[in-house]
């Protein structure tokens, strides 16, 4: 999937046209683990969850997202272009980060991080972080990328959501025609939908949120999707070195995470406590919210099949894809 993204950019007129400030709001890249640390606390602790999963993996993602169109498919080419788009997103600070730490279940009956043996005692040390980053050149100033990514959370996945802005049109309440949302599900169950608003099948005017779906399983039903290490292990094989990093790239790379690691390494940045197989600190929704992402207030459930169903989600409270 991670692959796909240069043919879904590149390759299609509908989403070319439309892969920049005056149509995006703010991009969402998310990593999710449902599980803790289970006895690799020891040598998770000595580097912190951004360091592990948010430099280098989602890193990579963002570059793929914004960069501009390669020369060419030649290997240095496209890293030639990833390096370009890092040069151009200044020092993360640390305003705009969030950090945290899992402690028990809320019932008590999975353990904090705290609990795991392998782990010094009162370590600091973030077991999850967003942040957010800004990209100054005339594709995406003023469009926020939010990196968020954790263990011990509700669900396990990998998402890249990007949120397009309000129509600007007022013909429809704005609680009635939802943002497009463009979302391309990494893993598990991979999948490319967009997210809109639909008429609901009957003889008035309401409406519903539904989607334009392609779901590998369901699509590629006698192919299957092999692991990304597959893919990497036959990348190193063949010398294929576009979806490795180069030594300038992780020069870039380091240049933006290297002073707010610095103060998180100090203990300057706060670290809050968040339940094991919750979402995150209960500071999240009004983070992300900091950088434009709103949640639709109608309800939404993926996919649907039937009005029976569409008017169950719309009378519950939340809905499975609005979580962040």
């Amino acid at each position: 999937m991670v692959k796909n993204i240069m043919i879904l950019r590149f390759t299609n007129q509908i989403f070319g046209s439309c892969w920049d400030r005056d149509h995006i709001s703010n991009v969402q890249i998310t990593f999710k683990e449902k599980i803790g640390t289970e006895g690799r606390g020891g040598y998770f602790d000595e580097f912190g969850i951004m360091r592990d999963v948010m430099q280098n993996h989602l890193f990579q993602i963002l570059s793929l997202i914004a960069m501009e169109s390669p020369a060419s498919l030649n290997a240095e080419d496209i890293r030639n272009a990833k390096v370009d788009v890092l040069r151009q997103i200044p020092p993360v600070v640390e305003s705009e980060v969030l950090l945290g730490q899992y402690g028990k279940s809320e019932d008590g009956s999975l353990p904090s991080y705290l609990d795991d043996e392998t782990v010094p005692k009162g370590s600091k040390t973030a077991t999850f972080a967003a942040a957010a980053f800004h990209i100054h050149n005339p594709r995406w100033e003023g469009v926020p990328f939010v990196l968020k990514c954790g263990k011990a959370l509700d669900q396990q996945k990998v998402e890249i959501r990007i949120q397009f802005k309000d129509m600007g049109s007022n013909l429809f309440q704005k609680d009635v025609a939802a943002r497009n949302e463009l979302v391309i599900r990494v893993q598990p169950e991979e999948a490319v939908y967009l997210k809109m608003t639909q008429k609901l099948p009957g003889l008035g005017m309401e409406t519903v949120m539904s989607e334009l779906d392609l779901s590998y399983a369901s699509r590629f039903t006698n192919l299957s999707v092999p692991d990304a290490y597959e893919n990497l292990i036959l990348d190193a094989i063949m010398g294929e070195q576009s979806n490795f990093v180069r030594s300038d790239e992780l020069d870039e790379a380091w240049r933006i995470f290297t002073p707010v690691l610095h103060k998180i390494d100090r203990g300057q940045v706060p670290v809050e406590v968040y339940p094991y197989g919750s979402r995150g600190p209960k500071q999240l929704a009004e983070f992300v919210g900091r950088f434009g992402f709103e949640r639709h207030l109608q309800a939404y459930s993926w996919p649907e099949t039937s009005q029976a169903a569409v008017a169950s989600a719309s009378s519950a409270s939340a809905s499975a894809d609005s979580k962040l």
